[in-house]
């Protein structure tokens, strides 16, 4: 190698160095109100103040109340899928705010890239295991698991992971009610 690409690529590894080191408190002060001019220069104060959270408690409310479906519920559910995050593809397959498997979006009839849809499909399914095994852990470990584990087992499989899926949604459910 030329002492001149050398030089190139340590200049450039420098540059990442300075980007990725984190923030002095002091320069964070300095930093913030010229980045809240930029960002919010051209728009309404109030539409400045809406957040993606926001956005999505607001979706989430919506598709949980058009189904009759306790809203909490749906927030602790999405929260322990896919924090929130709609383009979340899980090592197993499973799809975007509800964790929707191809498959079970397909018998849903919902698209699950499409948030609201998503939403619906989970929403729909976890009613519908509800319904079926008639108490919420046993509807969460189906959720989960899948609601043959359910049945096999007569209750929440002894799967690690089920079993504390269900312990991290009952908690999102109570730091909700706090």
């Amino acid at each position: 190698m030329d002492s001149g690409f050398h030089d190139t690529m340590q200049r450039i590894q420098d540059i990442i160095h300075r980007f990725e080191k984190p923030v002095k408190q002091t320069e964070s002060k300095q930093q913030i109100p010229v980045e809240k001019n930029i960002l919010n220069r051209d728009l309404p104060e109030s539409k400045s103040k809406i957040s993606f959270q926001d956005e999505l408690n607001s979706l989430i409310e919506k598709v949980s109340l058009r189904n009759h479906v306790n809203p909490d519920l749906v927030k602790a559910v999405v929260k322990v899928e896919s924090n929130g995050n709609k383009n979340a593809v899980s090592s197993k397959g499973a799809i975007g705010l509800m964790q929707l498997m191809p498959g079970t979006a397909k018998l849903l009839g919902v698209n699950p890239n499409d948030p609201e849809q998503n939403l619906e499909g989970g929403i729909r399914y976890l009613k519908d295991l509800a319904k079926q095994f008639g108490n919420l852990n046993e509807a969460l470990a189906a959720y989960n698991a899948g609601p043959g584990a359910v049945k096999k087992y007569k209750g929440i499989p002894p799967y690690a992971e089920t079993q504390e899926y269900v312990k991290k949604i009952r908690k999102h459910l109570l730091d909700i009610d706090a």
